[in-house]
C-alpha cells in the first residue's frame, strides 16, 4: 500500500512537527512521500530528516499545472491513496481526483471557517474555496472528537469521518540549548523568577489579550514572574502596544518566531494556551515532553489530554481571571507544578504517542483501501 501526501510547503509550527511525526513513523510500516508546492524551510527540514519529500512548485497560488505534474506521480508510483494537509493541497486535489481516480483523505488540523481570520480578502475568497474542496474529499481524520462533531454538524459524512489524536515522539533524543543560553539569546535576566510562556503565532485566534491581561493581573500581586511569547504574526504590533499601555514590558517579552522551540519550552515553567479555536495542538505535546504544566482554554479536543486539577488546567476562552488565579496558584505552590507536569507527561506517553498516531493512521488506509477493492 502506497500513500502520497500533498501540502503547501510554507508550514510552520504544528503542521510541521505533525507531518515530521506522521511521515517518520509511517515510513516505518508502509510506503509514502510528500509533495510539497513551496521550496523552503519546510521542505529542506523534513529532507533534513529523511523524509521522503519532493518539491513540485506552483508559480501563482492558482497555477494548476501541477496537475498534469501530480497526475504522472500517482500513475507512475500507482498510488492507493492521495492524503491531503490544509486548504491548498485540498483545493489541488479536487482537480486531481478526477484525473487518477484514487481516494482522497483529507486531515482536519483546525476550524478551516477561522483559518483565515485575520485577512478579510483570504477569509472570503480561500475560506470559501476551501469549504468547497472539502466538500470534495472522501474520507475525513479529525483530529479531535470536537472537530469530528464539528463536520457532522456541517452536513459532512459521519461514515466517512475517522478521529486520529495527534502524536509526539517522546523517544528519539532531541537537540536543545540550555536554558541559561535561551534566556541570553534574548538578554533576559530571569535569576530568581518563574517563567510563564506562551508559543502561538501573533493572530487574533490565539488570543494573545488574554495571555497579557493575565500576566497583568499576576504582576499586580508579585514580580516574582516573568511573561515569554514566541511566535510571529499581523498582531504583534498592536500587542506590543497593549504591553507598553498596561505598563508591564519589563516583564513580558516578544521572542518572535523560535526556530528551536524545544530550547523554548526547556526554559519555561509553565505553559499557557490561549487559544479561541484549536484541535490538538503541538505546543502542549512538545511542552509535555520537558514535563511543563499547562494552563489552556478548554477548547478543540485540548479537554481530552487535559485532566483539570490533574495534568494541568482549563479554562473558558477570554477568561484572564482564571487564568491569573490559576498562576498565582502554581507560584505559590511549586510542588504542585512538578507533579502536575509529570502527570501529563505520562498521559502523554501512555494515550498521545506518534507511533498510536501512525498506526491508526495505518489502520485507516487499510479500511479505506479494502473499501475501495
Amino acid at each position: 500500500m502506497k500513500v502520497l501526501h500533498l501540502i503547501s510547503g510554507g508550514d510552520t509550527g504544528g503542521a510541521k512537527t505533525h507531518i515530521i511525526n506522521l511521515l517518520t513513523e509511517l515510513d516505518k510500516i508502509m510506503d509514502v512521500k510528500i509533495i510539497c508546492f513551496v521550496k523552503g524551510d519546510f521542505f529542506y527540514d523534513l529532507k533534513a530528516k529523511g523524509i521522503n519529500i519532493e518539491v513540485l512548485e506552483q508559480k501563482k497560488r492558482y497555477d494548476m499545472s501541477i496537475i498534469s505534474q501530480l497526475k504522472k506521480e500517482v500513475k507512475k508510483n500507482n498510488y492507493d491513496i492521495i492524503h491531503c494537509h490544509g486548504a491548498r493541497a485540498n483545493f489541488i486535489a479536487m482537480f486531481l481526483k478526477k484525473k487518477v481516480k484514487k481516494p482522497v483523505i483529507t486531515t482536519i488540523h483546525s476550524d478551516y471557517k477561522l483559518d483565515f481570520k485575520d485577512n478579510p480578502y483570504k477569509k472570503i475568497v480561500y475560506t470559501a474555496i476551501n469549504t468547497i474542496a472539502l466538500k470534495k474529499m472522501d474520507y475525513y481524520i479529525a483530529i479531535s472528537t470536537n472537530f469530528k462533531q464539528m463536520l457532522e454538524n456541517r452536513g459532512f459524512d459521519s461514515n466517512s469521518i475517522f478521529t486520529i489524536y495527534n502524536g509526539i515522539d517522546l523517544e528519539t533524543d532531541i537537540n536543545y540549548v540550555s536554558k541559561e543560553e535561551f534566556l541570553k539569546r534574548y538578554s533576559i535576566d530571569a535569576k530568581g523568577k518563574t517563567i510563564v510562556g506562551i508559543a502561538a503565532r501573533l493572530d487574533l485566534v490565539k488570543d494573545h489579550d488574554t495571555f497579557i491581561e493575565g500576566a497583568y493581573k499576576v504582576l499586580q500581586k508579585r514580580k516574582d514572574v516573568i511573561f515569554l511569547i514566541a511566535g510571529d504574526g499581523n498582531e504583534k504590533e498592536r500587542l506590543v502596544s497593549k504591553v507598553n499601555k498596561l505598563n508591564i514590558c519589563d516583564y513580558v517579552y516578544f521572542l518572535g518566531f523560535v526556530d528551536d522551540p524545544y530550547s523554548f519550552f526547556n526554559a519555561i515553567d509553565i505553559n499557557i494556551l490561549t487559544s479561541i479555536s484549536e484541535s490538538f495542538p503541538y505546543s502542549i505535546l512538545e511542552g509535555a515532553k520537558f514535563k511543563k504544566t499547562v494552563i489552556s482554554t478548554n477548547v478543540g479536543g485540548i479537554g481530552d489530554l487535559v485532566n483539570n486539577g490533574y495534568n494541568g488546567f482549563l479554562i473558558d476562552i477570554g477568561d484572564s481571571n482564571a487564568l491569573a488565579k490559576n498562576i498565582n496558584f502554581l507560584l505559590e505552590n511549586k510542588t504542585k507544578l512538578n507533579i502536575l507536569g509529570e502527570n501529563l507527561y505520562e498521559s502523554v506517553k501512555n494515550n498521545f504517542s506518534s507511533q498510536k498516531m501512525a498506526l491508526n493512521h495505518f489502520k485507516v488506509y487499510k479500511k479505506i483501501n479494502k473499501t475501495r477493492r
